[in-house]
């Protein structure tokens, strides 16, 4: 049976170990990370995207395989009376132990090395880099030039813990992952819903959690199909910013938020209000709440023809300035998130003057 010290540092060990390999939020929040401690060293993701997964891999694979060798000097220290130190008088399991650590620390120092010559070559990432030196790209410089650019763009869609984040740019699928980054066009790839599983119990929050794997495959023989894993509520976001095709071949319903079925209800009852024709030498300017589509929709006071309660609706004079999921957004983001049967007779302040309408009020502009 092991003496007390022994066990009690070889348990302390085997979950200081554990956590720093798969990063708990603790150890994060603590600064005990790969990418803190060695964050001068390895510069600035924004800056550098794939130059910086490529050292981040490489330092990733050198510290995790000194893991066994660190516990052997831990044990030095914390049993003594083995005289671990000296080789040629501890017991034989001991001697081997220390010549496996030995050599998994060696072979992870070769591997680097190989992967390093020639400006990092044949580091896995370069690799996959070089997969895609297709026009419009020639060269892996250039490709890992559009990626850089692109991680700098502030509407990439980005999701997940640093140890399995999902990252969508406008031309490229990213999945970053401890010891490699998976990179696939978004003009060569389909992407497959595959499964989806319910988990009751969700440190984010109160209510049922459905995670959705989906499998994203290029049409380029040379890239490898992976697979991605997120929360059922960011799986809008995603679509939105994936131009690639979307297949559920496993026939998964996905579950949507209450904002989100709200916003669906929000345009087909907008849809039914009575149209606002834009006046002609009026041009429409992009939503100021997204920027990323013409306004859409004009607040006026509809709802007294309408028959409803009209003591609270205000008229509003601005001129088209919101995109009508926007809008939508805006209106289910002002209401009671505990009676969501009261949303659609509610009323909100308009975002830009403060005039109050109801969904009676929003008409869509022809």
């Amino acid at each position: 049976m092991m003496d007390s010290p022994i066990l009690t540092f070889t348990l302390a060990y085997a979950v200081f170990a554990v956590c720093f390999v798969f990063t708990p939020n603790e150890f994060h929040s603590a600064g005990l990370t790969i990418q803190n401690l060695f964050s001068q060293w390895l510069g600035s993701e924004d800056v550098c995207f794939i130059q910086y997964h490529i050292r981040r891999t490489s330092i990733t694979l050198l510290i995790h395989s000194a893991l066994p060798l660190g516990y052997y000097m831990g044990m030095c220290i914390a049993a003594p009376e083995k005289n671990l130190g000296y080789i040629h008088q501890v017991s034989e399991s001991w001697r081997v132990f220390l010549l496996l650590s030995i050599c998994i620390q060696l072979a992870s120092w070769t591997l680097v090395i190989y992967w390093s010559r020639h400006h990092w070559y044949n580091h896995p990432i370069s690799r996959s880099l070089q997969a895609h030196t297709l026009p419009p790209h020639f060269g892996r410089g250039a490709v890992a030039s559009s990626i850089n650019t692109e991680f700098r763009r502030i509407d990439k869609f980005a999701t997940g813990a640093p140890g399995a984040r999902i990252i969508i740019t406008d031309t490229w699928v990213l999945k970053v992952t401890t010891y490699h980054v998976y990179l696939a066009l978004q003009s060569d790839c389909h992407v497959t819903v595959t499964e989806s599983r319910q988990h009751h119990l969700s440190p984010d929050s109160t209510t049922p959690t459905q995670m959705l794997s989906l499998r994203v495959d290029s049409i380029n023989p040379a890239v490898r199909s992976f697979d991605i894993r997120l929360n059922s509520t960011e799986y809008v976001e995603l679509r939105e910013k994936l131009h690639a095709p979307i297949r559920n071949a496993a026939n998964v319903v996905i579950h949507q938020t209450i904002s989100e079925l709200f916003l669906e209800t929000f345009r087909a009852q907008v849809e039914l209000n009575q149209p606002y024709v834009l006046p002609s030498g009026q041009e429409l300017e992009p939503c100021i709440g997204c920027m990323q589509v013409p306004a859409s929709t004009k607040l006026i006071r509809f709802c007294q023809e309408e028959g409803g309660d009209n003591d609270e609706c205000q008229q509003c004079f601005c001129r088209p300035m919101w995109c009508l999921s926007c809008l939508g957004r805006w209106f289910a983001s002002r209401q009671d998130q505990q009676r969501p049967e009261t949303w659609l007779a509610s009323r909100v302040p308009c975002p830009t003057c403060r005039a109050k309408f109801c969904i009676l009020d929003v008409c869509v502009v022809h």
